[in-house]
């Protein structure tokens, strides 16, 4: 199916109902709507009014997107501030848009959801030493977004101890 788009000029009418099905099966960012047009072969100046037509409609709505998207990120899959703005910022999001959304939810949301990660990697962590564990929790926490003074703070509190003093 998805082939068949490619292949054959598709109108301007059919893509309206094609992306705005799209758009209502789940949350969508201009960005993501733009490139699938653009893939099937539509003229810029189509894709401007079509994108004109489901925002209008409240089809497309990029504060929506975004308040589900970081809603989404943070409980089911525990990315970071880091993570999400990163997320965004690929999908075009403006930074008006999604940092009011960020400063509503407390530190201690994304706290609670690195201890947990936190909680559950560390039986899997092996390491010689405790610094190398520590290090490695550490490393794991970054690549889910999370700044380096929360997951020290998270990787003490879960281990005991002071970071500080392995890095003199």
């Amino acid at each position: 199916m998805k082939d068949s788009i490619n292949k054959r000029t598709i109108t301007e009418p059919q893509a309206l109902n094609r992306i705005a099905a799209y758009c209502s099966r789940a949350e969508r960012c201009e960005y993501d709507i733009r490139k699938k047009l653009v893939a099937w072969g539509l003229p810029d100046d189509a894709i401007k009014r079509i994108t004109d037509r489901l925002k209008k409609e409240k089809f497309l709505d990029d504060a929506r997107f975004a308040r589900g998207f970081i809603n989404d990120k943070l409980k089911f899959n525990k990315w970071g501030r880091t993570k999400i703005i990163y997320e965004l910022r690929k999908r075009n999001i403006p930074d008006s848009v999604y940092n009011p959304i960020l400063d509503e939810l407390s530190g201690d949301e994304f706290e609670n959801q690195l201890m947990y990660i936190l909680s559950i990697k560390v039986k899997s962590v092996k390491a010689k030493t405790e610094y190398e564990k520590k290090t490695k929790l550490i490393r794991f926490a970054l690549g889910r977004g999370f700044s380096m003074d929360m997951s020290i703070k998270c990787v003490d509190k879960l281990l005991g101890g002071d970071y500080e003093e392995y890095n003199s």
